[in-house]
């Protein structure tokens, strides 16, 4: 198969549902139980503030030097090495959450990585194969989104709040507002904000852009609110613990 004249099959092209992307899925699955057995072990305890510190250092240390890499002249692709993608802020709020216990940017972890990141794990929108830089660099930066989004809530017990669920996505639509204004005026597509992506994704089954990127915001404040709804429901310091910072 020949793409801007390309051999991608030739070049080691990245192949949905292949060996190496089942691979990463099992990985991530695996992974799922232990960090949020560890979140409850810490939790309350002296070590909860080491353990998750250790945990955000982990992913600055993952991510970084891969996003860096991006930048530079071998790697460097106008319309996708910019930091601009939901996930590129995600990580950084995963980060925070993680280093402070913030009960917004856990929400915000836990919101974009069970819904948005793992949206993009299920249909990668991704070219490069193992072992290639960016191959890691997505499927790492995708898998420590989650699992510390479920560190954070279902084993610390930062839990999201309907104040802290308003503010996402508060701050979800600036997001979105600022890449449309960059993509127009760039001619690029970050988010998928002003086209679909040229392989298959959950976005083929929706409208025409651009109704299908209102059809999306609604969908996802709809589901967004399910997964905070049961929180809400559990008694003050039941599931929540000891006071967490906003």
């Amino acid at each position: 198969m020949v793409i801007d004249g390309r051999d991608v099959l030739a070049a080691g092209e990245f192949q949905a549902y292949d060996t190496s992307h089942v691979t990463v899925l099992v990985l991530f699955a695996v992974g799922l139980v232990p960090i949020v057995l560890l979140g409850r072990r810490v939790r309350g305890t002296a070590g909860e503030a080491t353990t998750s510190r250790v945990l955000a250092v982990g992913i600055v240390a993952v991510t970084v030097p891969l996003q860096v890499l991006q930048l530079l002249p071998a790697e460097w692709n106008p319309r996708t090495s910019l930091p601009f993608q939901l996930c590129d802020l995600a990580w950084m709020f995963a980060v925070h959450a993680l280093w402070t216990r913030s009960r917004l940017t856990s929400t915000v972890t836990y919101l974009w990585g069970l819904t948005l990141t793992t949206q993009g794990m299920a249909t990668p929108d991704l070219a490069s194969a193992w072992p290639e830089p960016r191959f890691v660099m997505f499927w790492a930066m995708h898998l420590l989104i989650v699992w510390a989004a479920v560190y954070l809530v279902l084993g610390l017990g930062v839990l999201p709040t309907w104040s802290t669920y308003r503010r996402t996505v508060v701050i979800t639509l600036v997001w979105a507002v600022s890449v449309m204004v960059y993509n127009t005026l760039a001619d690029t597509n970050y988010g998928y904000l002003n086209g679909k992506p040229s392989r298959a994704s959950l976005l083929d089954v929706l409208p025409a852009w651009p109704w299908y990127v209102a059809v999306e915001i609604a969908v996802v404040a709809a589901v967004w609110a399910l997964l905070v709804w049961p929180w809400t429901r559990a008694r003050t310091g039941t599931l929540a613990g000891a006071a967490r910072p906003a």
